[in-house]
């Protein structure tokens, strides 16, 4: 890798985590092309990116960012998931590693709050973004069919009370 290719590897890694959400670090030590390659499309598929990078450059691209108190746990073969929507990428990582014991999560940082790996699992039992943006959708929904059916109950008293007496008279 040339000085050319560093700096554009530092400065795209440096991109991701300024607009990342949460940044978590794994160790992908003895993964397999095909096992790599579905962790990437389940990261891709909950709005997640997955990069490996030489842990110097990523080292050199947190400076300056929320998660540059992360750069302790860059040993060995490591690899950054980023996400706009943290708990996602945690139930995405969690996920796969229970399936794949060569998957470690080591920790990671949400917000410049650094966590270790009960917190992420902790993370990954949330409900994600949209689950709760559907409940409040739910929640907000709910008083206004109520109000419909207060608003239309009178009139069906009154359609009622009408009937009763025309029967009565009748």
């Amino acid at each position: 890798m040339n000085r050319a290719e560093k700096q554009a590897s530092i400065e795209s890694v440096n991109a991701t985590l300024k607009k990342a959400g949460i940044a978590l670090v794994v160790h992908n030590n003895g993964l397999t092309v095909a096992q790599m390659t579905t962790l990437r499309g389940k990261m891709r598929e909950v709005g997640a990116e997955f990069k490996i990078s030489k842990n110097r450059l990523v080292k050199i691209a947190a400076k300056d960012t929320p998660y540059e108190n992360i750069t302790d746990l860059l040993k060995g073969p490591a690899a950054i998931a980023t996400s706009a929507d943290p708990v996602s990428v945690a139930k995405g990582l969690v996920d796969f590693a229970k399936t794949n014991d060569k998957l470690v999560i080591i920790g990671g940082a949400f917000g410049g709050q650094k966590l270790d790996v009960k917190a992420i699992e902790a993370l990954s039992k949330l409900p994600s973004l949209n689950e709760l943006r559907g409940k409040l959708v739910g929640l907000l929904q709910a008083p206004a069919q109520r109000i419909a059916c207060v608003l239309q109950a009178p009139a069906g008293q009154v359609a009622r009370v009408i009937g009763a007496h025309s029967r009565k008279e009748g």
